[in-house]
């Protein structure tokens, strides 16, 4: 929570803004993986095709004694050349792409028993990265300062932000082919089954050769406008080992394409070589306190996907909804204060109409509503009713969705909430916005203890 500040870092570096990777002013080149080049490979590269350094910016907390961050810091010293984009008024800035890769989350990747069943689980799981964002909300804290979000999703996607100003559409389009509507880190732009196809209501920008020579080789329109739109994005990385090589073998080049797309949801193809099969990839969940919280989401994640496939469930909603969900999913105390949209009839394959659509809480997606939604807890569970386990298996799993459905109603708050009581009952904290030292090793104190059984949860 205190990525950035004065001697976050140990040892701290002799000048904090001699920094030539990533020019930032808070964020030393010395807190970046040494072990690897592909961090400060990335951090440079991103920072260079932009033209200008990464500009994060996240509203702060308004407390009693809250102080605007812009009245803190002195920006005015800095060399204009190096940057062109100016904090925000009363937000956390941050100016470097290891604010957000350097947060951490919970990803579960699913295998599938083939390509068409790959598909049809990354669109129905799409509707859920929001909606687990929200529930798994574990990042209230940003470089020192209590902010007025509870996600870390906005920080990553500005901090991998390679656009230009003409991809942003800041600049007429003079030297870039199109303005690109996200940051190579967001949600994604599309569905990928014939059944999501319908849904894609958001123009989807993509590279029309690649979509040809796609439809050429007897890829179908939708896939084919997923895979063409991904090379919309220069690589960020290359390695001198593997340039050539043969395409229609290794799928080396196409995978340093689509694993730097860091998109809510990867369609992952099998690996050459290998007998792994079809992938998807569920990327919105944050990091919890416990490894039994983790677990639980996990488990929670491939019990749904079961009973997606089991009763042929349509979760899907139009991309534009999707994308409204992610906004509202980020807020604070959102799993229970925000709507969000989700789907009527989940039983019917056929399109839904904007009658189909409901604006519902966590709780009442998860523990139904009445007649109108019957609640994820209770379909899983039918599913399971359906399988021959023993009373152990389904007594654990039972825990975990009871967790789940607490979690939901409010019975168990979110990590973020949790961080956000201790910070403000701390008695160093001033009601300013301002997380101290003190405070952030208390809180370690804390969760370490919880981690690992000393205190309770």
């Amino acid at each position: 929570s205190r990525l950035g500040c004065p001697d976050f870092v140990h040892p701290a570096p002799v000048n904090q803004q001699d920094n030539p990777i990533s020019h930032s002013l808070y964020f030393p080149d010395s807190a970046i993986r040494k072990s690897h080049p592909r961090w400060k490979t990335f951090t440079r590269n991103i920072r260079e095709r932009r033209k200008e350094k990464v500009a994060i910016n996240v509203s702060i907390y308004p407390d009693v004694n809250t102080v605007n961050p812009l009245t803190r810091e002195n920006y005015n010293n800095e060399d204009k050349t190096m940057w062109a984009s100016s904090p925000k008024d009363s937000h956390i800035y941050m100016d470097a792409m290891g604010f957000g890769s350097g947060m951490c989350c919970g990803q579960v990747t699913f295998q599938a028993e083939d390509i068409m069943e790959a598909r049809i689980l990354y669109d129905n799981l799409t509707p859920l990265c929001p909606i687990m964002l929200a529930m798994t909300a574990a990042t209230p804290v940003f470089r020192g300062f209590l902010s007025n979000v509870d996600c870390r999703w906005e920080v990553i996607c500005e901090a991998k932000d390679d656009r230009t100003r003409e991809e942003r559409g800041l600049d007429p389009l003079l030297h870039e082919k199109f303005v690109i509507p996200t940051s190579r880190h967001a949600s994604i732009d599309c569905y990928v089954s014939p059944m999501g196809a319908r849904y894609n209501d958001v123009p989807i920008i993509f590279e029309e050769d690649v979509y040809q020579k796609l439809v050429a080789g007897d890829i179908d329109e939708t896939l084919a406008k997923h895979v063409a739109h991904l090379f919309n994005r220069d690589p960020v990385l290359l390695y001198s080992e593997i340039l050539n090589q043969d395409d229609e073998k290794q799928l080396d080049h196409f995978e340093n394409i689509n694993s730097s797309n860091w998109q809510s949801m990867r369609f992952k193809l099998p690996p050459s070589g290998t007998d792994i099969g079809w992938r998807v990839e569920f990327r919105t969940c944050e990091a919890q306190i416990t490894d039994w919280e983790n677990a639980a989401f996990a488990v929670f994640l491939m019990l749904l996907s079961r009973t997606i496939l089991f009763f042929k469930l349509n979760l899907l909603i139009p991309i534009s909804k999707i994308n409204d969900n992610m906004l509202h999913s980020q807020k604070r105390n959102a799993v229970l204060e925000q709507k969000l949209w989700f789907r009527k009839d989940i039983f019917t394959i056929v399109p839904g109409t904007e009658d189909d659509l409901l604006q519902l809480s966590c709780a009442e997606i998860f523990n139904g509503k009445g007649n109108d939604f019957v609640g994820l807890i209770a379909l899983i569970e039918k599913y399971l009713n359906h399988q021959n386990l023993d009373s152990n298996t389904m007594k654990a799993l039972k825990r975990y969705l009871k967790f789940i459905s607490d979690r939901a109603a409010g019975n168990t708050i979110t990590t973020a909430k949790w961080i956000r009581q201790f910070i403000t009952s701390h008695p160093d904290y001033k009601q300013d916005s301002l997380v101290n030292e003190k405070i952030q090793y208390d809180l370690i104190i804390a969760v370490n203890e919880i981690a690992t059984g000393k205190r309770e949860c």
